[in-house]
């Protein structure tokens, strides 16, 4: 893993073991930002404060050894990423001012991918995971994952159901709470609607009837205007020396006509005066027809206006024409119906709500029997591990329980507060001495003995849900003597099935390492890539008595320093 421009890392290299790394160093020195850049391969936030001040960016970059057919490859090849002679190479980048950019394989993937890959290639605990361990909702996801299917299938199907109750419940209450408005809203529609069936306007109605009434209103000056301009083109019967336009006009086709042969356009003037005689003669006979037609009649007009009358009631109303009244009731009859329908549906969700109450029960019954059977195994798996690690009266176990509620499910017998995980309320419990009563670790355990619970619970993991990689950062704090070796040990062991990087202050724990890395400043405060070294033979038993006696050339500590060594290789 090459680190440039993070914190106090200007440019280094770290190379990591396949067995058991432990990096060590003077406090400041940079060991954590190790564990920080790891974080930043596997999808972790993206902080600009951690860029190197002067730097533009700071960059991280990782060579990730790969088993052929695992889920992680497929997922990797999914992103369209490219393996590197079965290595996957990785890049996170983080500007100054907050962007961040992963790279996968030699393509450019969100992060997200990243954390995708970072659950099935490296577990990662620090001081932040051991406060979490404390957290009962912490410890029934670590009973849950050491169950395994057992518990996961039940609780697949119970998520489910849990998810389709809480919107059952959501939309059943906001038909009952919304009861009364949705009744004065149906009300509201059936009297527009018996208001609009009353009239029965008809499309366009509207229209045709103001066109009438303008019509019939001015139905005298109509007529005399007809009348005027049919005499104007026809003549007056009742005045024999009047001139009509109809004469005159057929008095001029006459004249040309006469001499039309002599000249050709004279002759085409001809045919036009004849085309508008009898163009006169048409609108002359329909002035005449119009004026016999026309309707006068007042009773007519006040039918009309009454019921123009009674469409402008509903304009007011349900829209600006008849047709925008008739679209508003089409879609109200619709609302009538879905509003009429809410009694059944209320029914409906009412049935759902019971069965799928009862169906919870049973999961949660399932779920509960699960963890309790899971919860003895994990308990003595723990407890085992612990009489390893310098903790050999100590007693794990896990209380299983519920809290009654009124409201909630049935679970043994009793109604019990049920949640999306189930209704089991998970605590684990240490007894640190015979004779002790077992309470919850976040009241009985030290410091000391938190960290030894915590490698304890991941060394019972990698037994049964085994990562490639574990990356503890400090979880022999508060630790020391005999149980710092022991953890010491404990890690090799589990080395010896899978990739162990430990950022650590016991000398007991780095002895037990297959490669220790120092991490040291220059003197400008920095770690160059000469900084991050595999410290070996001499070097190594100097950074060990530092790390005892704080004296890298005490004889003591030194002879201590090569004990350690000793008995860490008679180990192996």
């Amino acid at each position: 893993m090459r680190i440039r421009s993070l914190g106090v890392i200007d440019d280094a290299v770290v190379e990591l073991s396949p067995g058991f790394t432990a990096v060590t160093g003077e406090t400041g020195a940079g060991k954590t930002m190790v564990v920080t850049s790891l974080g930043l391969l596997l999808g972790g936030r993206a902080d600009p404060a951690l860029v190197r001040i002067g730097a533009k960016a700071a960059v991280v970059e990782g060579r990730i050894a790969l088993r052929p057919g695992t889920s992680a490859v497929l997922r990797a090849e999914e992103a369209g990423a490219e393996l590197d002679d079965g290595a996957l190479l990785v890049s996170r980048t983080v500007s100054a001012e907050g962007r961040s950019r992963a790279f996968l394989g030699g393509r450019s993937v969100p992060v997200g991918v990243l954390a995708e890959l970072a659950d099935e290639l490296v577990a990662v605990h620090g001081q932040t995971d051991q406060q979490g361990l404390l957290r009962p909702a912490r410890q029934r996801e670590a009973l849950d994952r050491y169950a395994g299917d057992a518990v996961a299938g039940p609780l697949a199907k119970y998520a489910g159901a849990y998810k389709r109750l809480r919107a059952v419940a959501v939309e059943l209450e906001e038909l009952v709470t919304r009861a009364r408005e949705r009744a004065q809203e149906a009300d509201l529609l059936r009297f527009g609607l018996n208001e609009i069936a009353s009239v029965e306007p008809l499309p366009g109605e509207d229209a045709e009837l103001a066109a009438e009434a303008e019509r019939l209103g001015h139905a005298e000056a109509l007529a005399s205007a007809a009348a005027v301009g049919h005499a104007a083109l026809a003549g007056n019967p009742e005045d024999p020396e009047s001139v009509d336009a109809t004469t005159l006009v057929a008095g001029a086709h006459r004249a040309l006509e006469a001499v039309r042969s002599h000249d050709p356009a004279l002759a085409a003037l001809a045919e036009r005066i004849g085309e508008v005689a009898i163009l006169l003669g048409d609108v002359a006979g329909e002035l005449a027809g119009y004026a016999d037609d026309l309707d006068a009649d007042p009773l007519r007009l006040a039918a009309v206006e009454e019921r123009r009358a009674a469409l402008t009631a509903l304009t007011r109303k349900y829209g600006e024409d008849i047709t925008a009244v008739l679209a508003w009731a089409q879609e109200g009859a619709a609302r009538l119906t879905e509003l009429d329908g809410d009694d059944d549906r209320i029914g409906e969700l009412t049935a759902e709500r019971d069965g799928l109450r009862a169906e919870l029960s049973v999961l949660a019954q399932e779920l509960t029997d699960a963890r309790t059977e899971a919860a003895a195994r994990f308990a003595e798996a723990v407890t085992a591990e612990l009489a390893s690690l310098a903790m050999p009266h100590a007693r794990v176990s896990f209380a299983v329980g519920q809290s009654e509620d009124p409201e909630g499910v049935e679970v043994g017998g009793r109604t019990v507060a049920y949640g999306p995980t189930g209704a089991d309320e998970v605590e684990l419990l240490l007894a640190p001495h015979p004779g002790a009563p077992p309470r919850p670790i976040a009241k009985g355990a030290s410091g000391g003995e938190l960290s030894r619970v915590m490698l304890a619970v991941e060394v019972v993991f990698a037994g049964t849900d085994p990562v490639p990689t574990y990356l503890f950062d400090e979880v022999d704090a508060g630790v020391g003597g005999k149980a710092a070796v022991e953890i010491g040990r404990r890690l090799a062991k589990l080395a010896k099935s899978a990739q162990v990087v430990v950022v650590t202050h016991l000398p007991q724990v780095a002895a037990f390492a297959d490669r220790q890395l120092l991490v040291e400043k220059t003197n400008d405060g920095t770690v160059t890539r000469s900084g991050v070294t595999v410290l070996e033979g001499e070097d190594r038993v100097r950074e060990l008595s530092r790390m005892l006696a704080g004296q890298e050339d005490s004889e003591t500590a030194r002879a201590h320093a090569e004990e350690l060594l000793a008995t860490a290789r008679a180990d192996g």
